[in-house]
């Protein structure tokens, strides 16, 4: 069963990224995250924040745009966004499989 509600460190050591980043981009980004704060002030994250972040994360560190472009792709053309990201980690999931294939051969 899938988890509903994810902590922020979670969050990050899901994406490969450092809490910071994941604060920081939340921050930047709060037009697409919202996330619901526990009674402590704590950001508590839903699988749909995860995939948002995911998109941001290929946005900024893969496609190497700027926080402001990022962001207006995001606006502009969310859907192939999406899609972009999905493929994305079909690709590096199955390069994954191919390289335990290949390191037990």
């Amino acid at each position: 069963m899938e988890k509903v509600i994810y902590t922020i460190g979670e969050v990050a050591e899901a994406l490969g990224e450092s809490v910071s980043a994941v604060r920081f981009w939340t921050n930047s980004f709060s037009k697409f995250l919202k996330p619901k704060r526990n009674a402590k002030g704590n950001r508590l994250y839903a699988p749909e924040d995860i995939e948002t972040l995911k998109q941001i994360k290929m946005l900024v560190k893969e496609g190497g745009m700027t926080l402001e472009g990022a962001s207006k792709r995001m606006s502009a053309e969310r859907n192939a966004v999406k899609k972009k990201a999905r493929v994305l980690d079909s690709l590096k999931s199955i390069r994954a499989s191919l390289l335990e294939v290949r390191k037990s051969l």
